[in-house]
């Protein structure tokens, strides 16, 4: 609408500039003269105003731009108001800004934020604690070529960022450091590094006071054991009630005897963090020998126990602790499975992706439970898993053992018809050994 007045009342102007020069000049006898200077004027005036605006464009140190009368007083309102407005903008974006900078301030973590080819763009006074990464002195360089610790290194190659990753402080040695990368905008990463010494200490305390407790309770259980066998040697001769409370303590010496043993199990899947996972595995030999030790188990209820085995899916990993997820999933399958029911147990490549699942139509699982089954000593029913020696420990094993085998555990499960569990390998752990 501006616009438009404008190239109007520019048109209109010199239309009656010319206009007059045509009437003076034909009344006078001297019509070119006349255009001639009214031109001349007419240019003289829009180079002033041109001549005005260029210096204080580049000479004028005010903001403001120059005032002026007709459509030239009209372009320096426009330009003005131009002006104001992105005054305006650039006042909130600063504001913005110093918002965001006060807030990555006030975080107790260290925050960097990095370009896609990770190179850092800004980090706090965290980070410079933490990582000993500096703004801006370390603006414009990679995070790598700070931080080079191989496994930290490793970790910004393989490019996968959805679990966080732990590291020793490159500031402090006694500080263990998590570091998390999450997409920051379109084409950034941000780089969270959280102190988490205080929790690695009590973990570590946790890890060592269970695995020290797990093997001093092991000789004496072997002592009480070794008692009851001796009683149960002459146990025809003993009260039959004496000879009902020795197979109870024996039941319970059992029970506690696989509690600890499993205990260590966890123990050692946890201190084993930095052993080799590039060993080639034989998998169908090793569920082939799973299912063999399934039918010796099976020997009191009976399931009809059935396999599919692809002889040619191998994987990469530690045997020992693939063989106890496995065996844990195919044991809950026996356990709370009803005598007689049906157990499918299978090793296949599906959308080529390896998976090993086990299929029962027991009892199931209501949904509010499958979330916590993970959880250590967590169980869906006390007294049953009592009658068949289920500690809650088994599939915080799995677990575990899945994370470091880069797997995942999912359950699939319907209340009253039965439950499938799959240990799902991902991608990459197939494509390693090709």
């Amino acid at each position: 609408m501006y616009l438009k007045e404008s190239t109007t009342r520019l048109y209109s102007q010199l239309f009656f500039l010319l206009a007059i020069g045509v009437v003076l000049g034909v009344w006078l006898d001297l019509l070119w003269p006349f255009l001639f200077i009214i031109s001349i004027g007419f240019l003289l005036f829009q180079y002033k105003q041109v001549t005005k605006f260029a210096y204080w464009l580049w000479q004028s140190k005010s903001i403001s731009p120059p005032e002026s009368g007709g459509i030239w007083g009209e372009i320096f309102e426009g330009l003005n108001r131009k002006i104001r407005i992105q005054r305006l903008k650039q006042k909130k974006l600063s504001n913005q800004v110093r918002f965001f900078k006060d807030g990555a301030e006030a975080l107790p973590d260290g925050a960097v934020v990095l370009s896609e080819e990770l190179v850092i763009l800004w980090a706090n006074t965290k980070a410079f604690d933490l990582i000993g990464i500096m703004h801006p002195g370390d603006v414009g360089q990679r995070i790598d070529n700070l931080v080079r610790i191989p496994a930290f290194v490793k970790y910004l190659a393989k490019g996968n960022f959805d679990e966080p990753f732990s590291i020793v402080s490159p500031v402090d040695y006694d500080l263990q450091i998590e570091i998390r990368l999450m997409p920051y905008g379109s084409d950034q990463f941000l780089l969270l590094a959280r102190d988490i010494s205080q929790v690695h200490r009590l973990e570590t305390m946790r890890r060592d006071f269970v695995a020290n407790v797990s093997h001093e309770l092991k000789t004496p259980l072997t002592v009480v054991r070794g008692y009851l066998e001796m009683f149960e040697v002459g146990s025809d001769d003993l009260n039959p009630s004496w000879k009902k409370a020795f197979t109870t303590m024996e039941g319970q010496v059992s029970r506690m005897d696989s509690l600890v043993e499993q205990l260590l199990q966890l123990s050692r899947v946890e201190d084993s963090q930095h052993s080799d996972l590039n060993q080639k595995l034989y998998m169908p030999r090793l569920v082939a020998n799973l299912i063999d030790d399934a039918q010796w188990l099976n020997k009191d209820k009976q399931h009809q126990l059935s396999s599919e085995i692809d002889g040619s899916l191998d994987i990469l990993g530690i045997e020992s602790e693939i063989k106890s997820a496995c065996s844990n999933l195919i044991a809950n399958a026996i356990n709370y499975t009803p005598s007689g029911g049906e157990i499918a147990i299978s090793w296949r490549k599906i959308d080529g992706i390896a998976i090993f699942s086990v299929k029962d139509n027991g009892v199931g699982i209501k949904a509010e439970h499958v979330n916590r089954l993970t959880e250590r000593f967590y169980r869906v029913d006390s007294s049953r898993s009592r009658d068949t020696g289920g500690s809650g420990l088994g599939l915080a094993i799995v677990k575990h053992v899945l994370q470091r085998h880069n797997a995942k555990l999912t359950i699939e499960s319907t209340w009253g018809k039965g439950s499938v569990f799959s240990i799902v390998f991902l991608q990459q752990t197939i494509d390693a050994i090709k």
